[in-house]
């Protein structure tokens, strides 16, 4: 009896194996880029390779794409990821079984491909889909953009203090910009009426059918409302926050441009509103604007001092929708007493009161520092925000108020 060689079918198996965990490799990582892509969608993708098969690319590829895009946005850059991953895309009418599997990263590691020659980047081409940077750095767009390669990946889990490459540095102050834009919207229980929504309006619709004699000819509805929260940021700009002010400047001018009535505040040894500075569409402006009332920056620190100033004089932009969000490492010169004492107002005043930490997300941190003793007690967030990975669970982080 004539059987197959051991060698063979062990082989086959293995690369099988292979394919198999670098597709569900391929799920897990668009589900990092907020695709819709669950366990569901991961037994869905292997019937799929089973059904389609590695000898038709093309519809393995479209396959793909129809199960895991749901949105006009995802549709655009699901190219930019499947080629990020697998590394061709599917012009190219590649499959996995084309990918080279030796010596690949783990399952689920993003892998980016072999670039065409004068075709944008992966990173570019997810850019132009998760839409433009209005004022960016000059001509640098084509490398900017929450992609789906390794190399955001890498990136967004570095912490910011070690990141001294200028150009690494312009690409993630405008990846934390975007991040912010962003953020969303939380939505309110209470209802509106329109001319669409999720639910009728019965008692509209019967009142607008009384002029056509009870003949309901249009229909009323009720909509979810947004309620966007009034956003007040204060970026602590001293010395011990100098690796980290750049970073977080960039991100207070994504809120107040993407938030109606935010306001953004520098704090040292006194306090300096920076809104209509961050709200310049013109980038080299905004960092013109901002040089020009940086004196004293990278100095001492007085929060407790900087945040009378601001109860007295900018109080009135906190209302009890507002989220206040101070962005420090803690590291305060002035007496903590008046630290808390002006917390104290603040929070009597607004909606939720938040302290980012930088040094919060390193190993080992440990609240230790007088003031940061005396204000955490007062805080109903206090968070890490030393990356990007930080960055972006601080969105569900403020839904969750």
């Amino acid at each position: 009896m004539r059987q197959a060689p051991e060698p063979a079918s062990a082989g086959a198996a293995e690369a099988a194996a292979q394919i198999q965990a670098r597709l569900c490799g391929f799920v897990r990582a668009a589900r990092e880029q907020h695709y819709f892509a669950g366990v569901a969608e991961q037994l869905d993708a292997q019937r799929l390779l089973l059904e389609a098969g590695v000898t038709d690319p093309a519809q393995f590829y479209a396959g793909l794409k129809t199960l895991l895009c749901s949105s006009r946005r995802q549709w655009r850059g699901f190219d930019a990821l499947f080629e990020g991953f697998w590394g061709h895309t599917s012009a190219e009418t590649a499959s996995p079984a084309q990918v080279d599997l030796s010596g690949q990263a783990p399952a689920g590691a993003l892998r980016p491909g072999p670039e065409r020659a004068g075709a944008p980047s992966a990173e570019a081409r997810l850019a132009s889909a998760g839409g433009h940077d209005s004022g960016g750095d000059g001509g640098d767009h084509d490398s900017a953009g929450l992609a789906g390669a390794s190399h955001y990946e890498r990136l967004a889990a570095v912490d910011f203090r070690f990141i001294t490459d200028s150009a690494e540095q312009r690409r993630v102050e405008r990846l934390v910009e975007r991040l912010a834009r962003r953020l969303r919207r939380p939505v309110s229980r209470r209802n509106r009426a329109g001319k669409s929504g999720h639910k009728p309006d019965l008692r509209k619709t019967l009142r607008a059918s009384l002029q056509y004699g009870g003949v309901p000819m249009h229909s009323a509805f009720r909509q979810r409302r947004t309620r966007s929260p009034r956003l007040v940021l204060i970026v602590d700009v001293s010395r011990s926050m100098a690796i980290y002010s750049a970073v977080f400047l960039r991100f207070a001018r994504g809120l107040v441009n993407r938030f109606h009535g935010a306001a953004a505040f520098a704090c040292h040894t006194r306090l300096t509103p920076v809104s209509r500075a961050l709200r310049q569409p013109d980038l080299p402006r905004v960092k013109q604007r901002l040089g020009l009332i940086a004196e004293g920056w990278s100095g001492g620190t007085r929060l407790g001092e900087c945040l009378a100033v601001f109860n007295r004089d900018h109080g009135r932009t906190v209302s009890r929708r507002s989220i206040v969000m101070l962005v420090s490492d803690g590291l305060d010169a002035g007496e903590p007493q008046l630290l808390v004492a002006q917390l104290a107002r603040i929070k009597q005043r607004c909606r939720r009161l938040v302290w980012l930490n930088p040094l919060l997300g390193r190993p080992g941190y440990e609240v230790k520092t007088r003031s940061m003793l005396a204000a955490w007690p007062m805080l109903d967030l206090f968070l890490p925000a030393h990356n990007l990975n930080s960055l972006e669970r601080l969105d569900a982080e403020l839904l969750g108020l």
